[in-house]
């Protein structure tokens, strides 16, 4: 197991402890919101992760690297970046297919490109930053977003 997993896990237990121990109703109260989190979360889970393996199973390897590999450039780049940006799947998620990706073919930063913007940016919660934000704060911020993803990405690329 890796050794950062290991520290996440072992923080959050031991966080859980304090919690615990200094009110017992309401750590029991969390503990059941953060399971039924987890089940109501499981079948769209395991929907992208049958959706992902089918999508790596039939794009060929050349196709990938074709498109958001290291010779696609800042093209490649953008296509990603606004892949993520469209997709709405949890975070948790992102880490696996970025490692599937790069795997594939793809390029360091086309898959930063792809992890920042799909975390960063909201387009299928957009109605609803509108309506709190309005329309102006909402796509400025979504705007912004966008491109200082693509410059995490590309000072990732260039670093890696």
């Amino acid at each position: 197991m890796n050794v950062t997993a290991i520290v996440i896990n072992a923080v959050a237990i031991f966080s859980f402890l304090i919690a615990f121990l200094k009110d017992r109703e309401k750590a029991k109260k969390s503990l059941k919101i953060a399971g039924k989190s987890f089940i109501r979360m499981l079948p769209m889970v395991f929907i992208i992760i049958i959706i992902i393996g089918l999508l790596l199973g039939f794009v060929p390897p050349e196709e990938i690297s074709k498109f958001i590999g290291d010779q696609s450039g800042i093209v490649g780049v953008l296509i990603i970046g606004v892949a993520g940006a469209l997709m709405h799947i949890p975070a948790l998620l992102a880490f696996p297919l970025g490692a599937s990706l790069l795997e594939s073919g793809a390029s360091v930063t086309a898959v930063a490109a792809f992890i920042t913007t799909l975390t960063m940016i909201g387009m299928v919660t957009l109605p609803l930053e509108i309506k709190e934000l309005g329309k102006r704060m909402a796509l400025l911020r979504n705007g912004i977003s966008f491109v200082i993803a693509i410059i995490i990405a590309l000072i990732m690329g260039a670093i890696l």
